[in-house]
């Protein structure tokens, strides 16, 4: 058993990467895995404002004191973290980009993660979201083990519902399962 924390940077409940989000839980659940889903929506993250404060305390704490420093403890203490982000102007949606300069403060404790990333946008072409996964790499990047296991690319899809008329929720399942 794993355990898996799930990050959906997705401002509409319901929108097409949280519903990938739930289906991939459902999926990694059922292979046994403790999961949890963590809606950024829902929660109070400040920017980061490059203060130095977590450089000053050897990347133990942060100077702000919001929802981030109990969702990096979920983090640092999780197997596997899934990333998923509608996707704005090529490119992550700035919730999920908050949250990644938050990790700031801890960066150093997120070692040998499992990584999966989702991403979701209105073009069809599903070369639009290879930017978005480059970001995300330049995340892991940073992360001592960081290991990408799958990208789910959610291409062609607006509305709210596009997401039913896709394949990609029975997809999102099967990454789940393979946790």
């Amino acid at each position: 058993m794993k355990k898996v924390i799930i990050i959906s940077a997705s401002p509409r409940q319901g929108g097409n990467s949280d519903s990938l989000c739930n289906k991939f839980m459902a999926g990694a659940k059922e292979a046994g895995n403790q999961v949890e889903k963590i809606s950024l929506r829902d929660k109070n993250i400040n920017y980061c404002k490059g203060c130095g404060f977590c450089v000053n305390n050897d990347y133990t704490a942060c100077s702000q004191k919001d929802d981030m420093e109990k969702i990096l403890e979920k983090i640092i203490t999780s197997d596997v973290i899934v990333m998923a982000t509608p996707v704005y102007f090529y490119t992550m949606c700035a919730q999920m980009k908050t949250f990644i300069d938050r990790c700031c403060s801890r960066y150093t404790k997120i070692k040998n993660k499992e990584f999966y990333f989702i991403a979701t946008a209105a073009d069809p072409n599903k070369q639009a979201l290879y930017k978005t996964f480059d970001d995300f790499r330049g995340f892991t990047d940073c992360l001592d083990g960081a290991k990408e296991k799958g990208l789910l690319y959610g291409s062609g899809v607006w509305a709210k519902d596009d997401i039913g008329k896709t394949q990609l929720l029975e997809e999102a399942y099967h990454m789940g399962l393979s946790v």
